[in-house]
């Protein structure tokens, strides 16, 4: 009970706010049309729900109206009959089927009311009949066949009232002013545009969603793609050191004790800092647009990736003073010099690399070399982190070139365009 009262109460709400914007506030025009009060555009499967209520006040105004009309028109047009009763429910209960058939739907009620006023019924609203019809088609996109409907109606009309009078009821009906039709014709071409204009806002409207929907899904492949490089930067460099230490470990655990330690030592740690920057991205992803817990790393952590490169037995040399960028840049040149060291441990034999940072022509230059020689096919890497590398070069508008050095080894330069402050 008190789930019913609280639904009547909402519907009443509901019916008290429309009745104070007014009848005529409550229509609208929804993305399939000519909208009643309480009617939407809810698609069931995959067919757009009858507008009964547009449909039924149409009905009711156009048979109410029509009676006051033949009143007023009492003794130049024939009375209503039954069959002229019937014609007006007819058209305007045809319009019904109007959003899932509206070529079908304005033909018959051009027909229908081509057929009442020849038969000499009052004119009167019956013609809104055939402008919802007429609207709702242009809407669809069906111009060619409303313009043409309309056009038949005026021309049916013209053929009625001044060729077809003389043996049409009501007897010693005279011929229309051709004033008249000049009014009929401006009826028409208006309610065209009207409908045209409406079109266009349709489209308009369509084309700004599916703008809106491409944006959104950029944005979300965008955020995916930055995502994943972040996660592959991490777990890639972390997870290498870690395969170093721990093929340290496992050899030096019987002769050299006290060196094996150092290793795990080394892989505890290191695989604790990757799992805070691990946790630090999936923060960002879990709550979007929030702060990050931890500054972004840095060229001024440089000195760790030097020394996490020389437990794993590589020895890094930097040359250059690092820059003020901003953070984004930063990032980027971080990680790029951390994946190009990472692919080094990984995918080559050197035990020497080096690392130089000069400032150029407004962008940074970075360069890391190591003096070979490379252990597998992929001496550069499997593919992914460079193609990282590259991503994060391109989005701050830079590039990444990457191959063997003429005299041995493996070069990796990024240039970098360096962001002015006032920009970021």
């Amino acid at each position: 009970m008190a789930d019913m009262d609280e639904q009547q109460e909402r519907g009443s709400g509901r019916m008290r706010a429309w009745w104070r914007r007014g009848p005529v506030a409550a229509w609208r025009y929804g993305p399939r049309g000519l909208m009643g009060p309480g009617e939407d555009a809810v698609e069931t499967g995959g067919r757009s729900r009858l507008p009964w209520v547009s449909t039924l006040l149409i009905t009711a105004f156009v048979m109410l109206g029509s009676t006051f009309a033949a009143h007023a028109q009492e003794g130049e047009r024939v009375a209503l009959d039954p069959f002229a009763r019937l014609l007006l429910f007819a058209a305007a209960a045809s319009l019904l089927l109007r959003h899932r058939h509206p070529v079908a739907v304005l033909g018959g009620t051009v027909g229908a009311v081509l057929l009442y006023l020849g038969a000499g019924y009052p004119y009167g609203p019956v013609f809104l009949v055939v402008a919802v019809a007429c609207f709702t088609a242009v809407v669809a996109g069906h111009r060619r066949a409303a313009w043409t409907a309309m056009g038949t109606l005026w021309a049916g009309h013209l053929l009625l009232a001044h060729v077809l009078h003389r043996w049409l009821p009501p007897a010693g009906d005279s011929a229309a002013s051709w004033n008249e039709e000049i009014v009929a014709a401006t009826w028409v071409v208006a309610l065209i545009a009207v409908s045209e204009l409406a079109r266009a806002r349709r489209e308009q409207w369509a084309r700004e969603r599916a703008e809106r929907a491409q944006a959104a899904r950029r944005r979300a492949d965008e955020e995916r793609l930055r995502i994943a490089r972040e996660l592959h930067d991490v777990l890639a460099h972390s997870i290498s050191v870690i395969n170093v230490q721990a093929g340290v470990g496992l050899a030096l655990l019987d002769s050299d004790p006290e060196q094996a330690r150092t290793a795990l030592t080394t892989i505890k740690e290191k695989s604790k800092e990757a799992l805070g920057e691990v946790r630090q991205v999936l923060d960002t992803l879990r709550t979007p647009g929030a702060a990050p817990r931890a500054p972004a790393p840095g060229l001024d952590r440089l000195p760790e990736l030097v020394e996490q490169a020389a437990a794993a037995g590589l020895d890094v040399t930097v040359e250059g003073e690092v820059p003020d960028l901003a953070p984004n840049g930063d990032l980027a040149a971080f990680r790029i010099v951390q994946e190009a060291l990472t692919n080094v441990v990984r995918h080559s034999g050197a035990r020497n690399a080096r690392v130089r940072m000069e400032v150029r022509d407004g962008a940074l230059r970075l360069c890391i070399d190591d003096d070979g020689p490379a252990t597998g096919a992929d001496a550069g890497g499997s593919g992914n982190g460079l193609a990282g590398m590259r991503e994060r070069a391109a989005a701050l508008g830079g590039t990444i070139e990457a191959g063997p050095r003429p005299g041995g080894g493996f070069r990796v330069l990024a240039v970098l365009p360096l962001t002015p402050k006032e920009d970021r």
